[in-house]
């Protein structure tokens, strides 16, 4: 045995000897916050649920999204990542309706008739020739921000609109 186990073990015999154990935290209390705390995380979710569907509504005038043309993408491609739809030149307006402002996995395909985004577990994007707008590279939109310009920006028509679509 070490001398410094010999010198503790009094003192661990002292404290096995004592008839009051440590102070225990307030059962009740700690009920009561955790409560608050996940009704505010409820809450937070609530509201962005709420903001997400008036976006939604106020978006409601956005057209359908256009049919693939059959027969004229091969399957071939180059896999990238869909960040998101938005309203030309405002980075930040997500586009909420069609599932436009869903990110995800994307195949992208380019034709003469056009540009075809394959989405994983979202709606396919095809946007006909003549709606293109233009190309260009930027750092960031609503979902992805890069410190280099490396995020791939279509802009192109759509009904009424012109979006930016990043990639």
């Amino acid at each position: 045995m070490s001398a410094l186990s010999t010198a503790a073990a009094p003192y661990s015999l002292f404290l096995a000897d004592d008839k009051h154990s440590a102070p225990v935290t307030h059962v009740g209390q700690r009920i009561l916050w955790t409560i608050v705390t996940l009704a505010v995380i409820a809450g937070i979710y609530l509201l962005m649920w709420r903001g997400w569907k008036r976006r939604q509504a106020r978006q409601a005038d956005v057209a359908p999204l256009n049919e693939v043309p059959e027969g004229v993408f091969s399957g071939d491609g180059v896999e990238s990542i869909y960040v998101s739809t938005t309203s030309e030149g405002d980075w930040l307006d997500r586009i909420a309706v069609h599932s436009l402002g869903r990110r995800s996995n994307a195949r992208v395909q380019v034709a003469a008739e056009g540009v075809l985004i394959e989405r994983e577990g979202a709606s396919d994007v095809f946007v006909p020739a003549a709606a293109v707008r233009g190309v260009r590279l930027a750092t960031g939109m609503a979902g992805k921000y890069l410190r280099e310009e490396g995020l791939v920006v279509l802009t192109w028509q759509h009904g009424d609109r012109t979006l930016d679509t990043g990639l």
